[in-house]
């Protein structure tokens, strides 16, 4: 019975079956790395180096320390940059900016002024506090890569998300 068996899988045909399908196993792996150089690799490159290299410029006063803190308490950003209103030209060369909408809705045009098409801006306009204007709401819109956040905990996962979606230029 065994011999039988053994008997009937020696065919040739077998081994021909068997040798295409190692060769597809083999073009799909092939394949599959291909896929992850091409797809993943370049976004975990993104990260890295996003992470690494960038700064977060903050539009903050009264609030810059609760901002700092929650974003260098993820150990995700290593360092931030406080720009005051009188100096906003300071975070011209920043790829990222958090402002903080209660304290510089003044100062809302002139950032935007400054901002590249590369930079994120994230607008912090916590809830309770001054609702952002329609005018404002429409430049902010109108700007590529722009958030307005309402939650703390939505603050850090759309500066991760901008992190992805805009380019680091070296410096």
């Amino acid at each position: 019975m065994i011999n039988e068996i053994a008997t009937f899988f020696s065919h040739s045909w077998f081994a021909i079956i068997g040798g295409l399908a190692t060769l597809s196993m083999i073009v799909c792996g092939l394949y599959t790395v291909f896929l992850l150089f091409k797809g993943v690799i370049p976004v975990w490159y993104r990260i890295g180096i996003g992470l690494s290299k960038r700064k977060v410029a903050i539009f903050a006063d009264k609030e810059y320390s609760n901002l700092d803190s929650l974003i260098k308490d993820s150990k995700i950003f290593n360092e931030t940059i406080k720009i005051h209103k009188n100096d906003i030209k300071k975070a011209e060369t920043e790829t990222i900016f958090l402002v903080h909408w209660g304290e510089y809705k003044s100062k809302i045009d002139k950032i935007i002024e400054i901002k590249k098409t590369s930079t994120a801006l994230i607008v912090y306009s916590p809830q309770g506090a001054d609702k952002i204007d329609q005018a404002s709401l429409k430049k902010i819109d109108n700007e590529p890569n722009s958030v307005i956040v309402n939650f703390r905990g939505r603050l850090l996962n759309d500066i991760f998300t901008s992190v992805i979606t805009t380019s680091y230029d070296k410096k």
